[in-house]
């Protein structure tokens, strides 16, 4: 059993260089990094949504925080933040996230995760210092026959549109430069091919449980656009731990470093429409959703990870089931409707996954 505990002991005084800070993840990330004591360092473009979640999480005041704002297409800018801030530890989730915005502007989308991933990795190449590096990427990494088979880390890469294709470029441009350059030289490297998180503080368009809260806030039916497709939904506490955990246990042992799926058990693989049944289970105050499923940009119907490699590398388990997840989101969001405060909130949250782990 992965201890949680032990992980956040091995991450204090730690100093860790997170591009994507300013996002969903990259906020509770750098949110349970400081909680530990670790020094981070963040680059990434300015929060991505407005509300902030990263504005309200009380790290821009936070004495282990710095952030710096930047984009990892530009080379020298990201470079001059690392150079000062000296990382052991690099955990790399900046990205252009969407796929219906990467059928708007492919090559933005091509520039940022792919050519963004050659910059941070060349940068890491010739600078040195670090022991461990870690790049998250998606479930939409693999080539999708919709066959309902659960992927396995050996399975081809293609991504069919051009966020997930060039999320498959990210993985192999990682894994040509830890074959070319970091092997020998010992530095660890692993990807993370993780499924879709939901939880507190997500404010993006076109994601189903933003949208939901949204509807919710507002008192209006919830709108879902695919209600038959199935995804990997987890909360996003679950991959952020085992993000540490592989960037933790691979800088003590290289020989843990490789492709790692993360995702929740087949049972919590559900529709969006099962999603919203949830929610509107959870929320009450007479929440319900209706179907607007019209033709679009094409988005894959089918996704499931097969997991067993993380399971058997490191006896990891799921935590927190897709119910759970999604009373947690709820929970948080009436937190963030009822004005309390938010860094207690994330911290509460954080605290109870940790114990919840143990059981």
């Amino acid at each position: 059993m992965v201890d949680y505990n032990n992980i956040l002991e091995f991450y204090k005084d730690k100093r860790v260089f997170v591009t994507g800070h300013t996002g969903f993840k990259g906020t509770w990330l750098c949110r349970i990094l400081t909680g530990a004591g670790a020094i981070v360092t963040g680059y990434s473009l300015e929060a991505p949504t407005s509300p902030s979640l990263f504005e309200m999480s009380g790290l821009t005041e936070h004495a282990n925080m710095t952030s710096v704002i930047g984009d990892v297409r530009d080379y020298e800018s990201m470079k001059a933040a690392f150079v000062k801030a000296e990382p052991e530890i690099v955990l790399h989730l900046a990205a252009q996230p969407l796929v219906i915005e990467s059928y708007r502007r492919p090559a933005y989308t091509y520039e940022t995760n792919v050519m963004g991933t050659v910059n941070l990795l060349e940068i890491v190449r010739e600078v040195g210092g670090v022991r461990s590096l870690l790049n998250v990427t998606t479930d939409k990494v693999y080539y999708n026959d919709e066959s309902g088979v659960g992927f396995t880390e050996d399975m081809p890469l293609d991504g069919y549109d051009p966020y997930s294709n060039s999320k498959s470029c990210s993985e192999l441009v990682t894994h040509g430069y830890s074959n070319s350059f970091f092997k020998g030289a010992g530095v660890p490297v692993s990807t993370a091919r993780a499924g879709n998180v939901i939880g507190g503080g997500d404010f993006a368009d076109n994601r189903i449980v933003p949208d939901c809260v949204r509807a919710a806030l507002e008192k209006k039916p919830i709108l879902i656009r695919n209600p038959y497709s199935v995804r990997p939904f987890q909360h996003v506490l679950e991959p952020l731990f085992i993000y540490l955990f592989i960037a933790a246990e691979q800088y003590k042992d290289i020989e843990k470093q490789g492709a790692y799926n993360v995702g929740p058990e087949e049972s919590d693989c559900v529709t969006t429409g099962r999603i919203a049944d949830l929610f509107c289970e959870a929320w009450g105050e007479g929440m319900a959703w209706e179907n607007t499923c019209v033709e679009g940009p094409h988005e894959a119907g089918y996704l499931r990870l097969d997991c067993t490699k993380l399971k058997n590398t490191f006896g990891w388990k799921p935590v927190w089931n897709i119910d759970t997840a999604i009373a947690k989101s709820v929970e948080w969001s009436k937190d963030y409707r009822d004005g309390k405060d938010i860094p207690e909130v994330m911290d509460r949250q954080i605290a109870e996954y940790v114990e919840d782990s143990m059981a």
